[in-house]
């Protein structure tokens, strides 16, 4: 009686688990491709089937891609009152004989970003990664009345020693220092608690982005970022681009034993388009902190020494719509003559491949910059799988040496327009990281970047599609099952 007993109690949790197993595909067909991409659909309904139990708990820890209803609704009211507080300002004289596709895409990046074209802007590329930190802290020296920072990675060390100084010359004169970083990008990294205890010492105004404290009541997806790059010194002087503040290893060991070093870009601007670089910050500063900074800040604007035509796009998972996957498709069908890309991180979503794939067949001459050596594996090993197709396409691979790690993030359409900014062309950067790019009109800009993409061609080699077919089969298989893992948002 006791063996029957102990049998019937096993068959009953066997069903148990089966009717547990059959409710959580069933619901998962219900619940997972809403208002979701098929091909993140497929690939979290793959998990969930292949592994139930761990693919369920994936989904629920890291299956929304959206930041909480209140952070979201905070960035609704934030681009309401961006547009009733810039209509009618002025921002500066627009360059004559904009092309309509130009004229349609502002119309698209002020509807989804809130923020407008500006006219007679300044703007120089910066490429040397010391000289970049070097510039950022002369003009923080120069600052008169606040100082507003806000980075992706932020580490007092070695090679940023003159910015951390020149924020503490700032502080001790009296000025207004507001300093962002994002929590999980600086937390267990080196010089953590060194730059926290820093910016405590000078008198900094700081906070975490997205913190993941649930012990305080903050909690988002824990793989959400705040990616953006800028500085902002008195509303006259603003620097954006790929650049992090911190040594061009990381400062991590693993990059160090790799001689692994990155290299960026940064633009230093000046003009109308400051304000709303500022207006990104301040929006940043008031969804982590609720403040709203006092005295006018907001769309303070102040005259260039150029006359480029610059837009500021914030993007990422505080708007509605993937506003930089937007901004870079509509470049793609825009352009007439040349496309070339530069970003780290390339793993494109149906429609970006499919709009550099149009623009070969249209016999637009297409440039893609990435890197020889990845210091992600997963990404790396997404990015690879594209290689085929886009060779195919017609696409020109440009593969920067190693050990360096090319980390700027660029498109140049034609010889007139061009973008810059924290965004790489990957699903990471269209759906989960908060991103800031810049777009500009302006051959003076475009021949700076052109002299950039100059050289990073002279550091490359081009990678052939007759090379790229000798890969071993392990590596394919790699590379593919990584791009499957890629979809998982």
């Amino acid at each position: 009686m006791l063996t029957i007993s102990v049998d019937w109690t096993w068959t009953w949790w066997v069903v148990v688990l089966a009717l547990v197993d059959l409710t959580i595909r069933i619901l998962a067909i219900i619940i997972v491709p809403r208002n979701r991409r098929p091909t993140a659909a497929t690939a979290w309904l793959l998990a969930i089937y292949f592994i139930p139990y761990i693919g369920v708990l994936l989904f629920l820890l890291i299956g929304n891609p959206r930041l909480p209803r209140k952070r979201r609704k905070k960035q609704q009211l934030i681009n309401d009152y961006i547009h009733e507080t810039s209509r009618g300002l002025e921002f500066g004289t627009l360059r004559p004989n904009a092309p309509e596709w130009f004229r349609s895409l502002v119309r698209l990046n002020r509807n989804l970003g809130a923020m407008p074209l500006a006219g007679d802007n300044g703007a120089t590329l910066i490429s040397d990664y010391q000289e970049s930190l070097d510039a950022m802290a002369a003009a923080i020296r120069g600052a008169q009345r606040y100082v507003h920072v806000e980075f992706y990675i932020l580490q007092a060390d070695e090679a940023t020693e003159g910015f951390f100084a020149a924020l503490e010359d700032a502080a001790s004169r009296g000025v207004i220092v507001r300093v962002l970083l994002d929590h999980w990008a600086n937390r267990g990294k080196p010089f953590y608690t060194q730059t926290l205890r820093r910016l405590d010492a000078m008198g900094a105004q700081w906070h975490l982005m997205l913190p993941v404290q649930p012990l305080k009541g903050k909690y988002q997806r824990p793989d959400l970022r705040n990616h953006r790059k800028l500085l902002v010194v008195d509303g006259e002087v603003a620097f954006t681009g790929s650049q992090n503040v911190t040594d061009s290893t990381y400062n991590l060991p693993k990059n160090i034993r790799r001689g692994l070093h990155w290299v960026d870009m940064m633009a230093r601007i000046d003009g109308p388009v400051v304000a709303s670089v500022d207006a990104v910050f301040l929006s940043d500063w008031y969804s982590e902190t609720d403040e709203i900074v006092a005295g006018g800040e907001l769309f303070d604007v102040h005259p260039g020494t150029g006359d480029l035509d610059c837009q500021i796009i914030p993007s990422g998972p505080g708007f509605e719509f993937q506003n930089n996957l937007k901004l870079f498709m509509g470049l793609l069908f825009a352009a007439q003559h040349k496309i070339i890309i530069v970003s780290p991180y390339f793993v494109p979503d149906e429609g970006l491949l499919t709009s550099i794939q149009t623009a070969c067949q249209r016999g637009i001459h297409v440039e893609l910059f990435v890197s020889e050596e990845g210091d992600q594996a997963m990404v790396y090993h997404a990015q690879r799988s594209y290689y085929e197709a886009l060779l195919r396409a017609g696409v020109k691979i440009w593969m920067y040496q190693r050990p360096y790690i090319l980390h700027s993030k660029s498109m140049s359409i034609d010889d007139e327009v061009a973008v810059i900014g924290s965004s790489n062309m990957d699903m990471r950067s269209f759906g989960l990281n908060m991103e800031m790019s810049m777009l500009v009109r302006g051959e003076e800009f475009v021949a700076q970047l052109r002299a950039v993409e100059d050289q990073y061609r002279a550091d490359s080699r081009e990678l052939t599609l007759e090379e790229w077919m000798q890969q071993p089969l392990r590596s394919t298989v790699l590379d593919n099952l990584a791009r499957l893992t890629s979809a998982l948002q």
